[in-house]
């Protein structure tokens, strides 16, 4: 199934691929942004010899077409950068913008699938169908995917793969398990509207203070009470705004959350159970509440012929001890929205190694990876597109 001559081109550009990495890092740019890092990957793809389109605002999306035509397997990777202040001082490639940082690994993401892409494109002539390459902005705002896919990028798409830099997993390790993965990820807003007075005659108020604060204590027991406990799910409150001053007492409060889990079902109820809970806390209280709730993100769940082709790739290309049962995560992915045009798969490649100080947890300023977990990466892209136009040419 593996195809050596990949595994041979992709070790033969490592350095490269570590270079252009680097130049990301120093250059981040935060979602729609994505200017100069487009113009890169453009530069890349026009060296290579790739047809590609640009997409609106940023992003490409480019296609190796193979020898004979076949089904076409789709290969993503996410470019944007995050509003973090970059902590590192043992590197000498630190962000050179000021408050923008490269905290979560796309700049790998970007330089593996190009390093992939330079692999494949020299074996096209064995490529029964076709390798589309799709360099997406926004992904930290979850809304990357859906603008690629509004502009046509599944059109024909078969097949679906994608990957994450994993700062959890030891480098050299690789995950891609079947089912769930990452979880759905949605915005809540709640307004909790009281009457505000002076601090030293309470009765003449209703307090938003006191009703915001019995929301989030009893709020919950939503998920410890109402959710199946078999089925994980997650409600955080990140941000108050409550009340103007010492001694008046608060009319108004606005709580900020997200809301998590990793069944539409659940996810359905969580919603119900929260604009509930903030309607009868407020009567409680003779307040008023208004809850928006947004959808963000889809649960991500792996397709199973998908993901156990990937760990079938793994194992033959790096050995049975590289494959890594890692557990579903929490965190969100906008690459679930792909999954809803075509079945797919998307992997973890560990970059935690203690020893090179590149154990950092995502989004912090300290984060970075080992980088010679991007050889595996670079080559799983490929192998894995390889590998499943070779399964269904037939």
């Amino acid at each position: 199934m593996l195809n050596t001559t990949l595994t041979k081109l992709i070790a033969a550009y490592c350095d490269e691929m570590i270079a252009f990495r680097r130049d990301l890092h120093q250059h981040p740019e935060l979602p729609f942004e994505e200017v100069r890092t487009t113009q890169r990957i453009v530069q890349q793809l026009k060296q290579i010899g790739i047809d590609y389109r640009l997409t609106e605002p940023t992003g490409v999306i480019a296609e190796i077409k193979g020898a004979k035509p076949g089904k076409t397997v789709l290969l993503r990777a996410d470019i944007d950068a995050l509003p973090v202040m970059e902590l590192n001082d043992k590197i000498d490639y630190q962000s050179t913008i000021s408050g923008k940082m490269h905290a979560c690994g796309h700049d790998t993401h970007t330089a593996m699938l190009l390093t992939a892409a330079k692999a494949l494109y020299q074996i096209r002539d064995q490529l029964t169908g076709n390798v589309r390459l799709v360099f997406q902005p926004a992904e930290e705002i979850a809304q990357g995917a859906n603008a690629m896919i509004a502009q046509g990028v599944m059109i024909g798409v078969d097949n679906v793969f994608g990957m994450h830099i994993w700062s959890k997993m030891r480098s050299h390790q690789l995950a891609c398990v079947v089912g769930p993965t990452f979880a759905s990820a949605d915005l809540l807003k709640v307004t909790f509207k009281g009457q505000g007075g002076h601090g030293s005659m309470p009765h003449d108020t209703v307090d938003a203070a006191m009703v915001a604060s019995a929301f989030v204590m009893n709020v919950q027991a939503i998920v410890s009470r109402e959710i199946d406990p078999l089925e994980p799910a997650v409600v955080t409150i990140g941000k108050m705004v409550v009340g103007t001053r010492f001694n008046v007492i608060a009319e108004n409060a606005v709580l900020e959350g997200t809301v998590r889990c990793f069944n539409l079902e659940v996810r359905n109820k969580l919603e119900a159970a929260i604009e509930r809970y903030a309607q009868q806390v407020a009567a409680m209280y003779r307040a008023t509440a208004k809850v928006e709730y947004t959808y963000g993100t889809l649960p991500l769940v792996n397709e199973s012929q998908s993901a156990l082709l990937a760990q079938s790739i793994i194992q033959q290309a790096f050995g049975e001890e590289a494959l890594h049962a890692e557990r579903p995560t929490t965190g969100a992915e906008d690459f679930s929205y792909y999954l809803e045009h075509a079945p797919g798969a998307f992997a973890l490649v560990g970059s935690g190694n203690p020893a090179k100080d590149t154990q950092w947890a995502h989004h912090h300023g300290c984060f970075n990876v080992d980088e010679d977990s991007l050889t595996r990466g670079a080559e799983l892209y490929a192998q894995y597109a390889f590998a499943y136009l070779q399964q269904n040419q037939f």
